[in-house]
């Protein structure tokens, strides 16, 4: 699969990690180490050599942007479940008021849900930073954790069973915290946390609840991939998505 899209300013696309050329792997090693600390090019590559999805955001030819993505089935109490989870991520500061990655994500994920139909559909985030974090209240009804949240006893279940699963003893499940062996650490202008920012709810519970970000700690989060999860951003930018 090879999807494209375009706004006046970025160009979007979906491509498998099999089909990226030599060219865009440096281009995203490049941006990905211009904002984190700790990445190495064999670490990377390994991370990646782990996913199977890539959306790649360009503008004038330049990558400015890039999350990627292993899409999978698994089982949870015996019975099948299908997981998008997001690996290494960053857009740069540059391109942050376009839609183009959150478009193209929400699209792709309904596209590879025909690949995965089977059982619910859940994505799976670990995060270190809050802008990341950011995008779950904006563009989903439900997820966990979150500061008014009433952490059904289902949602915790889930995430422990997909955090064990998939990083082992790197998960700590009293705090809902993975501690990569290798953590990577934003740092410049990403790194700071505007006092204005502290202020929103869901910014002030990220921070409370992952106090090691600054190090690499990575907070973990499930949502449920759904058209009726989506709040109305969401929907604005699943839009002539067909019916997932």
């Amino acid at each position: 699969m090879n999807h494209m899209m375009s706004t006046a300013l970025t160009a979007s696309q979906l491509r498998s990690t099999c089909d990226l050329t030599t060219g865009q792997v440096d281009q995203m090693h490049a941006l990905l180490s211009r904002y984190f600390d700790g990445v190495t090019r064999a670490q990377f590559e390994a991370d990646l050599g782990e996913k199977n999805w890539a959306i790649l955001i360009e503008r004038a030819g330049r990558l400015v942007g890039f999350t990627t993505m292993l899409s999978y089935e698994t089982t949870f109490h015996g019975e099948p479940i299908s997981v998008i989870y997001s690996g290494d991520t960053i857009v740069a500061p540059d391109a942050w008021n376009s839609s183009a990655l959150p478009r193209t994500w929400i699209e792709s994920v309904a596209k590879l849900r025909r690949a995965y139909p089977r059982g619910e559909y859940i994505w799976l985030l670990i995060t270190s930073g809050f802008r990341t974090y950011r995008v779950l209240p904006l563009f989903w009804r439900r997820f966990h954790p979150r500061f008014n949240d009433q952490q059904s006893a289902a949602s915790v279940r889930l995430l422990e069973h997909l955090a064990r699963e998939r990083f082992g003893d790197q998960f700590d499940a009293d705090r809902g915290i993975v501690r990569l062996r290798h953590p990577q650490r934003l740092h410049g202008e990403l790194a700071a946390v505007p006092d204005s920012r502290v202020r929103d709810p869901h910014v002030a519970f990220f921070l409370s609840k992952n106090p090691g970000h600054a190090r690499g700690d990575e907070l973990v989060c499930v949502t449920e991939l759904a058209p009726q999860n989506l709040t109305p951003a969401g929907r604005r930018m699943a839009s002539g998505v067909p019916q997932w």
